[in-house]
């Protein structure tokens, strides 16, 4: 069994682009729920001071044997400087990814699984 489900929400108004696909695949008794979120904002730098962010970077990693599931994540934050004309702008962005893998315990439905995630 494979679902796949993608999101790309867009506002002008806010200039904000939000970009997320989530993936749940079952096979060979393992199931592995697979998470990305991207997301963006563009601003314009009005004054010259310019923000001077350092980048961050989250990696986390966890294997339970008891409950015999492993999890991933992975997270980014930084900034990206931008001219158009004279204009200038600073666009925000994080992206994360999130895996999870879990053993399918027999004789339990797809349901019953899907509540423990």
């Amino acid at each position: 069994m494979r679902d796949f489900v993608f999101k790309n929400l867009t506002s002008h108004v806010k200039k904000r682009k939000i970009i997320s696909s989530s993936e749940i695949v079952d096979r060979q008794g393992m199931r592995s729920v697979i998470r990305r979120h991207f997301i963006g904002i563009v601003k314009e730098i009005k004054d010259e001071r310019i923000p001077q962010l350092p980048p961050y970077v989250y990696i986390l990693k966890e294997h339970n044997n008891k409950e015999q599931k492993e999890k991933f994540l992975f997270r980014i934050k930084g900034y990206v400087y931008l001219r158009v004309d004279e204009r200038k702008f600073v666009i925000f962005f994080m992206h994360s990814l999130k895996i999870v893998l879990s053993v399918i315990p027999q004789g339990l439905t797809s349901a019953e699984v899907d509540n423990n995630i």
